[in-house]
């Protein structure tokens, strides 16, 4: 798998809306309905795609990684990006009425971008301002919004039509989304290759070990990946060193 990453693609919005109106739910007993993935054929065509590719490109590219940049310049660049993205986390934090995440995404910012050289170094935590996540898919999630069908999307995997949309949305709560510069595209695209990468390399051994123990590794994490988001939803700490992050 890719990592569930935020990402903004037109032709992603066309595959999630001709899945939506075209696929064939079916309602037999322990059939697809019961796993509310009524789509299951065309996500293991997805989900196959997505294999395929994580095994030619991006766990390849994640274990050169590991291999040529050392742990401690790796937890260096983790803790940028999760930096980089707390502007994101701040919108949702304010939105979810969580005044309290609100003040800690703040600090984080704060302390790690000048004392911990533009993020590279996590100096909040020691100093008791624990990390957190909250994206746009959690916010609605809260508001009562339905997950909806179980959706395996191109690049991104596992999701479903809320947090498809969340992700859109989160796009446009990122500032770097508007900031003007030269090569912005470039830039763009090298922070999400980076943030695939790093996600992968924290997950080879993880999901190396799913693999092996499945026997259908499509149902497996797809009740990986449904347990780590309702948790996440329910404001609990699961176990990111043991759940992948997909």
């Amino acid at each position: 798998m890719f990592g569930r990453l935020r990402v903004s693609s037109i032709a992603l919005c066309v595959l999630v809306l001709g899945s939506l109106t075209g696929g064939c739910a079916t309602t037999t007993p322990g059939g697809y309905a019961d796993q509310n993935d009524p789509y299951e054929s065309f996500n293991r065509k997805i989900f196959a795609l997505n294999e395929s590719m994580d095994k030619a490109i991006a766990l390849p590219a994640a274990k050169a990684y590991v291999r040529v940049v050392p742990q401690p310049a790796r937890d260096g660049i983790h803790n940028a990006l999760v930096n980089i993205g707390s502007p994101v986390t701040l919108a949702n934090d304010v939105l979810q009425g969580k005044a309290q995440h609100a003040l800690q995404t703040i600090g984080r910012v704060v302390v790690n971008s000048t004392i911990g050289l533009g993020g590279l170094i996590d100096v909040a935590s020691p100093m008791g301002i624990p990390a957190h996540d909250a994206d746009f898919g959690e916010t609605l999630a809260l508001y009562g919004v339905g997950d909806g069908p179980y959706l395996v999307l191109p690049l991104t995997g596992p999701s479903n039509p809320r947090d498809a949309i969340g992700n859109l949305v989160d796009i446009a709560f990122d500032p770097l989304t508007y900031i003007g510069m030269r090569e912005k595209g470039w830039w763009m695209a090298s922070r999400r290759v980076t943030a695939l990468v790093d996600t992968r390399s924290r997950n080879i051994e993880t999901l190396d070990a799913v693999r092996k123990s499945s026997v259908d590794l499509y149902a497996t994490l797809r009740s990986l990946y449904r347990q780590h988001r309702e948790a996440e939803i329910r404001g609990g700490t699961p176990d990111l060193q043991n759940l992948p992050n997909i």
